[in-house]
C-alpha cells in the first residue's frame, strides 16, 4: 500500500510541476515546430484532444484519432479543368525558409500547448513527421485537483492491476463455467474503482454483448415497481470484448451514493447464440469499506 501510495505522490508531484501555469504566453517563447507541403504533422496527446486551434488559413488539419492531430500547409489548388489556369495560380504558397505562418493549439483534458509553425522546405534532411506533446509545453487549465484527466485514471488503474492481488475477493459468483468476483473497491477523492476478474471455466471463448451496471431495489415484489438507475463506467482500463479463460478490468465511476434497500447490480451478457449471462450484487456496505490510494 506504501508502494503505491509513494507511486501516485511521485506521478502526481511530477505531472503537476511540469504543469506548471504562467501569468502569459508570448509567441517568441513558444515552441517551434517545423512544418514543409505534402507532409503531414501528426502531433500525439498524451490524452483526449478537444479541440485544436489553427490561427491562419495557411494551416489546415483534423482529428484522425482522439489523441492525435493531423495538420499540414494549406493547399488551395483545384484540379477542375475549368479551374485550372486559377489552380495554377493557387498552388502552396511559396514561404521563406523560417517563415512563421501560424500558430497551433492543442487543448486536452487538463492542458494548453501552443506551437509556433515555422516553414522548411522539402528539401531539408530532418523534417518532422510525428511529435510527442511533452510536459514542459503543457499548461494547465483544470485548476480543480479533485478532478483527473484519463491519463491520470489510466495510471491510477494500471497500480491496481500491477500491484493488487486477486486473492480473497469481496464478492463472487459462479454460474454456466462463469466466474465473475469483484477483487476489491477502492477510492481516491471522487471516484470510486471496481477491480473485477471474470473467468471462463469452458472451453468456449466468451464474446462479451454486454457489461451492465445499475442501482436496483433489494426486494423486488412486482417486476413494475422496480426502478432501475443504470450507471456508466467514466473509465475503463481495457475496452476488451472477448476472453478465452480469464479477464482481468478496472471500472472507474465518479462518486455515487444508493441507500441500504437497493444494491449495486453487474451483468455480463455473452453475445447470442450461447448467450450466457452472469450478474453479481455489490452492496453499499462494500463501497463503504473501499480502500484509500
Amino acid at each position: 500500500m506504501k508502494a503505491i501510495l509513494y507511486t501516485l505522490l511521485l506521478f502526481t508531484a511530477q505531472f503537476l510541476t511540469a504543469q506548471t501555469a504562467t501569468k502569459e504566453q508570448i509567441i517568441s517563447d513558444l515552441p517551434e515546430l517545423e512544418i514543409t507541403e505534402g507532409i503531414n504533422l501528426h502531433i500525439i496527446s498524451p490524452e483526449p484532444i478537444q479541440y485544436v486551434d489553427l490561427s491562419t488559413q495557411k494551416l489546415t488539419g483534423d482529428l484522425p484519432s482522439t489523441n492525435i492531430a493531423r495538420i499540414k500547409i494549406n493547399d488551395s489548388s483545384s484540379d477542375s479543368v475549368e479551374n485550372n489556369e486559377k489552380a495554377t495560380k493557387n498552388v502552396v504558397p511559396s514561404f521563406s525558409i523560417g517563415e512563421n505562418i501560424g500558430i497551433i493549439t492543442v487543448v486536452g483534458q487538463s492542458f494548453i500547448a501552443q506551437y509556433k509553425a515555422v516553414y522548411r522546405n522539402s528539401e531539408s534532411l530532418n523534417i518532422v513527421t510525428n511529435i510527442h506533446i511533452q510536459p514542459e509545453e503543457m499548461q494547465p487549465i483544470e485548476f480543480d485537483k479533485m478532478r483527473f484527466s484519463s491519463l491520470e485514471l489510466r495510471k491510477f488503474a494500471m497500480d491496481i492491476i500491477q500491484n493488487k492481488s486477486v486473492k480473497n475477493p469481496i464478492r463472487e459468483e459462479k454460474n454456466l463455467k462463469l466466474n465473475v468476483q469483484i477483487n476489491n473497491v477502492y477510492v481516491i477523492s471522487d471516484y470510486i474503482f471496481l477491480d473485477m476478474t471474470f473467468k471462463n471455466n469452458s472451453n468456449l471463448s466468451y464474446d462479451i454483448e454486454d457489461l451492465k451496471f445499475s442501482i436496483e431495489d433489494k426486494k423486488i415484489h412486482k417486476a413494475m415497481n422496480n426502478q432501475s438507475i443504470e450507471l456508466t463506467p467514466l473509465f475503463q482500463l481495457n475496452p476488451q470484448k472477448h476472453f478465452r479463460k480469464n479477464f482481468r478490468n478496472i471500472y472507474i465511476f465518479k462518486k455515487f451514493t444508493f441507500p441500504n434497500s437497493k444494491v449495486m447490480m453487474i451483468r455480463l451478457i455473452e453475445e447470442q447464440l450461447s448467450g450466457r449471462a452472469i450478474e453479481i450484487k455489490v452492496n453499499y456496505s462494500d463501497i463503504l469499506k473501499a480502500d484509500t490510494f
